[in-house]
C-alpha cells in the first residue's frame, strides 16, 4: 500500500506576495483567486493579516524538483 503524503508548501509558480495563498490553493485543489479573496476578507478583521504573516514565516518553500523549470 503506497500512501503519498501530501505536504503544504508555499507555491513557487503561483504567487503574488510570498506564495502562501497559492500553496494553500494547490494543497486544497482550489482556484487561487478564491483563496486570495478569502484571505483578503479575513485580512479586514486584522486576524487574517497576522495568520498570513505567520504562515509566510512557517510554511516551507516548495521543493524545486516538483516543477519544470
Amino acid at each position: 500500500m503506497n500512501i503519498e503524503s501530501k505536504r503544504l508548501y508555499k507555491s513557487r509558480t503561483n504567487r503574488m506576495l510570498s506564495g502562501v495563498c497559492g500553496g494553500i490553493a494547490e494543497y486544497l485543489n482550489l482556484d487561487p483567486t478564491v483563496v486570495r479573496l478569502l484571505c483578503a476578507i479575513l485580512g479586514c478583521s486584522g486576524t487574517g493579516i497576522i495568520i498570513y504573516i505567520v504562515a509566510a514565516i512557517v510554511m516551507p518553500e516548495a521543493p524545486s524538483d516538483n516543477y519544470d523549470m
